[in-house]
């Protein structure tokens, strides 16, 4: 058996050429426009790669993209104080701070201070709460397009045995929430699960979040089974610097029935639902209908 690839870079188009559809029709039927807002603190080369490709996505799909740069000096309060402005700005829909932060600051205080509407990250208390019981919440972007995806290859999710490695607050719990509410039967694991691998071969749906790279092997999966690797570790091999996920690629490819690649599975897909979500936040914002396909 060989596995179908899931190509997660052109899903992410397509998913991109849906909110520039919604955004245009926005701006020529209402005259309004999303806006999403990032704001930076600090000089971290990884940030700043992330920074420049989030505005030139949010252009892109006709959105205002609203940039804060700010030194790595910068007090919590002068940063506080920036969010409420942001806040209380009705050009802006959504609102990420991009992690992370230098020492000094406070993450849990900042994130928690962007207004749950606007936290398109998903990562605000109210919403990580909300989504934990059902209810409508911005959800975290990696995990909904993870959800999206499987939608897509799998139609309903009903019944089907899900297993998540992992448990972080960012990826793990809330994948889990949000197949859950597509009623999966779901288990939680992670690098301290005893018998990981027999756990993992129950699975229809098998998630690897766990952030240690090429963990899951063939071994561990289910021959027909779904496999979403959600990790992205650089590694040296032979010499050269290599991307590889938390999933073994190749012999789980020979054993999967669907899997995504790393890169271009869900990575392409956290920007793309970033995306989304301004667009989400903007609707809810004006009273106006969500659109369809691009929520949990």
């Amino acid at each position: 058996m060989t596995a179908k690839v899931i190509d997660g870079k052109a899903f992410a188009a397509n998913v991109r050429a849906q909110v520039a559809a919604h955004v245009t029709k926005l701006k020529d039927e209402k005259g309004i426009q999303p806006g999403l807002a990032v704001v930076l603190v600090g000089e971290d080369p990884a940030s700043q790669v992330y920074v420049r490709n989030k505005h030139a996505s949010t252009v892109e799909v006709g959105m205002a993209s609203f940039e804060h740069r700010l030194p790595a000096t910068t007090s919590e309060a002068e940063l506080l104080a920036l969010i409420d402005q942001l806040n209380a700005d009705p050009k802006v829909h959504g609102i990420l701070v991009q992690l992370p932060l230098p020492a000094h600051l406070n993450s849990e205080l900042v994130i928690n201070r962007i207004e749950p509407a606007k936290d398109v990250d998903g990562f605000h208390i109210s919403n990580v709460g909300l989504l934990g019981t059902g209810q409508k919440s911005m959800v975290p972007c990696t995990p909904l397009g993870c959800l999206m995806m499987l939608r897509d290859h799998h139609g309903s999710l009903s019944g089907l045995n899900a297993v998540v490695v992992g448990r972080s607050n960012i990826v793990g719990k809330p994948m889990a929430q949000l197949l859950l509410g597509d009623s999966c039967t779901v288990t939680i694991a992670h690098s301290r699960t005893k018998d990981l691998a027999e756990v993992c071969k129950r699975a229809d749906i098998l998630v690897a979040a766990v952030g240690r790279p090429e963990m899951i092997t063939g071994e561990m999966v289910r021959p027909g089974a779904t496999v979403i690797d959600v990790g992205i570790n650089r590694i040296e091999r032979d010499g050269k610097a290599k991307l590889v996920g938390d999933v073994h690629y190749e012999s789980a490819a020979k054993v999967a029935g669907a899997i995504t690649p790393v890169p271009g599975g869900v990575g392409p897909m956290t920007i793309a639902c970033l995306l989304a979500n301004t667009l989400t936040a903007c609707c809810r914002a004006n009273g106006l209908e969500e659109p369809k396909g691009l929520t949990a």
